[in-house]
């Protein structure tokens, strides 16, 4: 019998999708999330639609109905690198009944040994997620990245300048082209812009992150210096109704 795991994700929004393909492989998930995210998770669980290559429609995914179990809330814990690799394999495994046959499902787990990976996301979420902010509202990622394409390739090129001046090998970064490949079909704001347009009194800043880190290393960007900007006018304003 295949060995299953109890594996725990901090985050339920990017969280959800990996933990859903691991549900997939039968292995049981825990999502570390806010309250309110829990309740609806546990209580309805997490539907995920996925875009497969050959598929006119999406293909719908519902944790409830997978071979593992899905749930939210728990404790901090730690993974071996062995046990990250097995569960690597079980997912590029893993086969969904869609109805007409089991087929492969896009988005995999890649475990990787340099602690620097993580830093890859960062590009992406200045030239898209945190850019999705507006004065007035909100924009798809897909608009951030490709209403002003060289702006967007400027600041991602920014963002990876600094990602390896702290340590980032080229090889762990993801290319922009390929990253804006891929923002042509995030059709939707990012989890912190649908937050922030929600009401939301606190959200990550992974954005101030990054100018905090720029300005110790005594470079700055007005891009990122006009985005922390827009993020802090949303906060002060959502607390200030939640007052």
């Amino acid at each position: 019998m295949p060995t299953t795991y109890n594996i725990l994700i901090l985050g339920a929004s990017y969280g959800s999708l990996l933990g859903t393909k691991l549900a997939l492989a039968g292995h049981t998930v825990n999502l570390v999330c806010l309250p309110a995210e829990a309740d609806l998770i546990n209580r309805e669980g997490a539907i995920v639609r996925l875009p497969v290559k050959g598929r006119d429609r999406l293909v719908e995914m519902q944790s409830k109905k997978l071979p593992g179990k899905l749930c939210a809330g728990g404790t901090p814990a730690f993974k071996p690198t062995a046990i990250l690799r097995q569960l690597e394999s079980d997912i590029e495994a893993a086969r969904f009944d869609a109805g007409d046959g089991r087929i492969a499902l896009p988005v995999k787990l890649k475990v990787h040994d340099s602690v620097f990976v993580p830093l890859a996301k960062w590009s992406m979420l200045i030239a898209g997620n945190y850019r999705c902010v507006q004065q007035d509202g909100m924009r798809s990622i897909k608009d951030a990245v490709h209403s002003d394409i060289a702006a967007s390739r400027a600041i991602y090129n920014w963002v990876v300048k600094l990602s390896m001046s702290l340590g980032v090998a080229e090889h762990d970064l993801v290319p922009f082209d390929k990253y804006a490949q891929a923002a042509l079909l995030l059709t939707s704001p990012s989890s912190a812009a649908r937050a922030l347009a929600a009401g939301a009194p606190h959200i990550e800043r992974l954005d101030r992150l990054v100018q905090t880190i720029a300005a110790q290393h005594g470079i700055r960007s007005d891009v990122v210096d006009q985005t922390v900007a827009l993020v802090d006018g949303w906060l002060e304003a959502n607390r200030q109704k939640a007052a």
